[in-house]
């Protein structure tokens, strides 16, 4: 059975790490004692050892220990033997070229599959989708493969946010952006607002947090979600 929360981030305006999940949290982990950590995303470039002491900071008010994956000799049977596993937030590039480089893709996505407990933020929501085509994320490599873990039947666009039109930015919007991969893709994609996340038990899918997610289909008008049904275009 799978069990995945996928969140839009690690950390709120007002919070800190986690902070805002932390009830989520200790019902999701409630059995287990350790957590398997990636940390290969290094948001702003930060190393593995301090990301790693970051998500531990994280997880301590709930009593969890975490281990990054990049201090095991063996990574594949760390993956495979793992009670749970988190995927941190960061550049997504760089965290599915990792990924792939390591050859981890298709154990990472057979372990979740058989019900091992998987949470990500931001970047570690993104690779849970089809691909990672609809991440806001700069292209600072080049990884072998868009296609990522396909946990779900959708693409994923953490950090989504809304036009303001008080804003003087004539620039592109996040909706602009889905629109275009539209163009070229037919994969839907759900628009994840701050502070809201997707809780995954086998084929049912909640949106928690206290916003709705904004939906993408390719040839339809955008609509919003607010969670209390399955989504639309999942038969």
């Amino acid at each position: 059975m799978k069990k995945l929360l996928l969140a839009s981030t690690s950390t709120l305006h007002e919070g800190t790490y986690l902070s805002y999940l932390q009830e989520e949290l200790y019902h999701f982990f409630e059995k287990i004692d350790e957590i398997l950590f990636i940390p290969y995303a290094r948001p702003s470039g930060i190393s593995h050892d301090q990301y790693t002491k970051i998500a531990q900071q994280g997880f301590s008010h709930i009593g969890k220990k975490i281990i990054g994956i990049h201090t095991l000799d063996n990574q594949y049977e760390a993956i495979r033997q793992a009670q749970a596993i988190f995927t941190g937030g960061g550049n997504t590039f760089l965290l599915v070229n990792e990924l792939y480089q390591l050859q981890l893709i298709d154990i990472l996505r057979d372990t979740i599959n058989k019900g091992t407990p998987y949470i990500g933020t931001s970047a570690g929501s993104n690779i849970a989708g089809q691909t990672m085509q609809t991440t806001n994320d700069m292209p600072i490599i080049y990884p072998p493969s868009f296609q990522t873990l396909g946990l779900v039947p959708f693409n994923l666009n953490p950090h989504y946010l809304d036009p303001d039109p008080k804003s003087t930015h004539k620039g592109e919007t996040r909706e602009t952006r889905i629109k275009e991969f539209h163009t070229l893709n037919n994969i839907p994609v759900v628009g994840l607002r701050e502070g809201s996340w997707l809780l995954i038990n086998n084929e049912r899918i909640t949106l928690k947090g206290n916003l709705t997610a904004r939906i993408f289909e390719q040839g339809k008008i955008p609509y919003e979600w607010d969670g209390k049904t399955n989504l639309p275009f999942i038969k």
